[in-house]
């Protein structure tokens, strides 16, 4: 009876970190041979080559043609035994890579090592004991009138003024900027460097960047120039970190105005003022709920952090987050070409502050791991489902495009994570609110 893959495959075990592992296969050189056999019979009994019946084909002469995915197949298997005699959960690895690439050779002794990341032993405390007094902040009368006369303002209609513009106001204008379209150009970049009779805001998200300080104080048919800096993330990459000059021409100012009682209460169909008082405070005082228990939330989390005291932490995990840290500084403070080139002179400072944030950030997470393994806390596929659906509508994506695109770039398990750590800091808020 021939000899199973796995069988075949020696595993030699190291620990060069308390929190990692080297697992060192090797493939003997009659196995990799047996196992390329199998699953060259495995094409051949698919393929179709002229002159032959489907299947049929001589198995040498398949092995001719498909080599290179007769070798991808049979690497795949190999990997996969070898993935399989590693003893995962009792080892709790959290990542798995190959230290360096394999170098195969068809037919010749496979050898290759995987690098793990495992989870560290960490002392919890009772963290089911957690107190924590932070009260809810009181709903103050003023605060309930401010909110209704911004719901004046926000449901007010626009009309034209004779005034310079002011912050919040709606400019009606053309614009046009020095940016040469490609030939490629959609609409929507066609609309961003050039239009007429548009409206821009003078309020936040501006939709061209400097636009609120540059127009704040034009006039009804007058001209501005200004120069418009889009930040390095910019949504469109043919204008992302570039600056351009822009022309525009107003042709209206407008203002919003305030509704009086009887126009607010028919726009928000309420029976009378009281009542959408009482309303904008009920909303006011759920948002004062929600205040409090971020805020025990994070108070939580600096408990446990404390509890745990310092423990080491993976290495390979740490400079993944260390990297996200790093990009998350660049997305913030990169804004323009001037910007990028501040940013590399200031690269070493950025490193060792995304280190520091990327490190409490990791045992944060494992801390908040380690209690959904002893309190069986997991996401259901179905939750996750329910997440990315909700994540697709967000950002414009059909579902499966935004699980293919999670999928491939390895976000969708820092997504489960993200989840059963929410799930987790929820249930303690849960007990010391309850």
């Amino acid at each position: 009876m021939a000899k199973k893959l796995a069988d075949s495959i020696v595993l030699e075990e190291s620990t060069p970190s308390v929190c990692s592992r080297e697992f060192t296969f090797t493939v003997p050189a009659d196995a990799v041979r047996a196992e390329s056999d199998r699953v060259s019979g495995y094409i051949a009994g698919m393929v179709q080559l002229p002159g032959f019946r489907p299947g049929k084909a001589p198995v040498a002469m398949v092995a001719g043609k498909y080599a290179k995915e007769i070798e991808d197949e049979l690497k795949n298997r190999i990997f996969q035994s070898a993935v399989a005699k590693i003893d995962a959960e009792k080892l709790e690895l959290l990542s798995l890579s190959f230290k360096e690439e394999p170098q195969f050779k068809a037919g010749e002794e496979f050898k290759f090592v995987f690098a793990a990341d495992v989870a560290p032993a960490i002392e919890l405390g009772d963290y089911n004991a957690l107190k924590i007094d932070i009260p809810v902040e009181a709903v103050e009368d003023k605060a309930v009138e401010e909110r209704l006369e911004m719901y004046r303002a926000m449901y007010g209609t626009y009309a034209a003024v004779d005034s310079p513009a002011e912050a919040g106001d709606m400019i009606k204008a053309d614009y046009k900027s020095d940016f040469e379209l490609p030939e490629d150009a959609d609409a929507s970049l066609k609309r961003q460097v050039a239009a007429e009779n548009a409206f821009l805001w003078l309020s936040e998200p501006e939709i061209i960047p400097g636009s609120i300080a540059a127009l704040t104080g034009a006039e009804k048919g007058k001209e501005y120039t200004f120069d418009a800096a889009y930040p390095a993330d910019y949504r469109d990459a043919k204008l992302a970190g570039k600056t351009l000059k822009y022309t525009v021409k107003v042709q209206e100012v407008q203002r919003r105005g305030k509704l009086d009682d009887a126009e607010l209460i028919q726009r928000t169909r309420s029976e009378s003022i009281d009542a959408l008082r009482a309303t904008i405070r009920q909303g006011l005082e759920g948002e004062a709920k929600a205040k409090r228990r971020e805020a025990v939330g994070e108070e939580i989390t600096k408990q446990l952090l404390e509890k745990a005291g310092e423990f080491e932490l993976p290495p390979a995990l740490l400079a993944n987050e260390v990297q996200r840290e790093l990009q998350k500084i660049a997305r913030e403070s990169v804004k323009s070409e001037e910007d990028a080139e501040k940013f590399k002179s200031e690269l070493e400072a950025h490193r060792k502050e995304a280190e520091t944030a990327a490190a409490k950030s990791l045992r944060r997470s494992l801390i908040l791991r380690q209690i959904a393994k002893q309190e069986k806390i997991t996401v259901a596929e179905s939750e996750l489902e329910n997440q990315m659906q909700g994540m697709s509508r967000y950002y414009g994506y059909r579902p499966k495009e935004m699980r293919s695109m999670l999928e491939k770039s390895g976000a969708i398990d820092d997504l489960r994570i993200d989840m059963v750590n929410a799930k987790v800091l929820d249930r303690l808020v849960d007990a010391v609110l309850k």
